[in-house]
């Protein structure tokens, strides 16, 4: 009996413990994205390269390509890497070149003896590239506003050499759709929260700005160039610091992309996305499994207290504290971010997704693909 209550105990240490350290995600981290005012000084306005890579996305191009061409921006280039495609991308990109005299493209040619990734597309991207400002979105992706240009790069003066914004996914219907929505809300409000906390980390490819001159002062995607993916968060964790880089994510400056189009294609997306979390520096590594983890143990822990009915009163009022904390952090926060409709997933989705990711993770370490895949 002894022992028993002497292991409970111990739990419930644990538990508190796990809690206070949720608790201190939220309020730290997660807080600071939403108490977080931007008002920046108004600049001149400094002419801007966007950059989109494409590999068969004639579909996506016709339909999201001319928001990026009708930005209210005086000055500014839009390149398109036509990389490999097989489709008709050539035929709609050609008909916009007449429309748009702002646009470029840049080819790249299949070659059976020479097989790349997503990070040469990039490259030759950014060789292109008239302008010492660029800005990344992807072809599946669309800008919200006529503003998107301006929001992301007024920042680019004095030491900023780097620019994290936000890019959601359109909401449709379905569980999975939820979730994806959700996963991405809790992925920016962390990556969002330590670089304004001072600790940048990564950064997302659908809206991501920086400078050419930093890109090749520090050898481009450097000893990561190999890797399928890394192009947008190694590039960040490799080069940025809290006073080079700066955060925006107004409403204006987000932009929405195609959500998966289904589980296989989702999971298939979120492995090649894990296959860069090794090469983190060891304390983002820290920060970044410490927080699932603690939820995993907090959960955990409850579950073994309530059943037994140890401390009850007090496991109700720590799981309680963190809930609320929980919930007015995420009700701010999907205003925030413009993601609505999440409250009620999101409380359920944070007991399940760590061991979802853990699984991704796992199922990478066990099933590594030699494969040079682009997307």
């Amino acid at each position: 009996m002894l022992q028993d209550n002497l292991f409970l105990s111990v739990v419930f240490l644990v538990f508190a413990f796990a809690a206070f350290l949720q608790v201190l995600y939220y309020l730290w981290f997660y807080l600071a994205v939403i108490r977080y005012r931007q008002n920046p000084e108004r600049q001149e306005s400094k002419p801007v390269s966007v950059i989109i890579c494409a590999r068969n996305e004639a579909e996506n191009l016709k339909k999201f390509l001319p928001v990026v061409l009708e930005q209210d921006y005086p000055d500014y280039e839009v390149i398109v890497v036509n990389d490999c495609s097989e489709d008709n991308t050539y035929d709609i990109l050609g008909n916009y070149i007449q429309k748009y005299p702002h646009l470029k493209i840049s080819t790249v040619n299949r070659d059976p003896r020479f097989t790349h990734n997503k990070k040469f597309a990039q490259f030759i991207g950014i060789k292109a590239a008239s302008n010492d400002i660029l800005l990344f979105t992807d072809a599946d992706c669309y800008p919200e506003s006529k503003n998107w240009i301006s929001n992301m790069t007024c920042h680019f003066h004095g030491a900023t050499d780097i620019v994290l914004g936000y890019g959601g996914y359109l909401r449709s219907k379905g569980l999975l759709n939820k979730y994806i929505r959700y996963d991405t809300m809790i992925i920016a409000m962390n990556y969002l929260g330590m670089a304004i906390r001072g600790i940048p980390y990564m950064g997302v490819g659908r809206n991501l700005a920086y400078n050419k001159t930093l890109f090749f002062k520090n050898k481009g995607f450097g000893r990561f160039n190999h890797l399928i993916s890394g192009d947008d968060d190694l590039f960040v964790n490799s080069n940025a610091n809290k006073k080079n880089t700066v955060v925006e994510f107004r409403k204006d400056s987000h932009t929405r992309s195609l959500p998966p189009s289904g589980f296989k294609v989702w999971f298939k997306q979120k492995k090649r996305h894990f296959t860069t979390a090794p090469y983190y520096r060891s304390r983002d590594k820290i920060l970044l499994i410490t927080e699932p983890l603690s939820r995993v143990i907090f959960y955990l822990a409850f579950t073994i207290l309530i059943s037994l009915l140890f401390y009850w009163k007090y496991v109700l009022a720590i799981f309680g504290l963190r809930l609320i904390v929980q919930i007015i952090i995420l009700v701010k926060g999907m205003k925030k971010l413009n993601e609505s409709g999440l409250l009620f997933y999101s409380i359920i989705f944070d007991i399940f997704s760590p061991l979802i990711n853990g699984s991704i993770y796992l199922s990478n370490l066990l099933t590594r693909s030699k494969k040079n895949t682009w997307k």
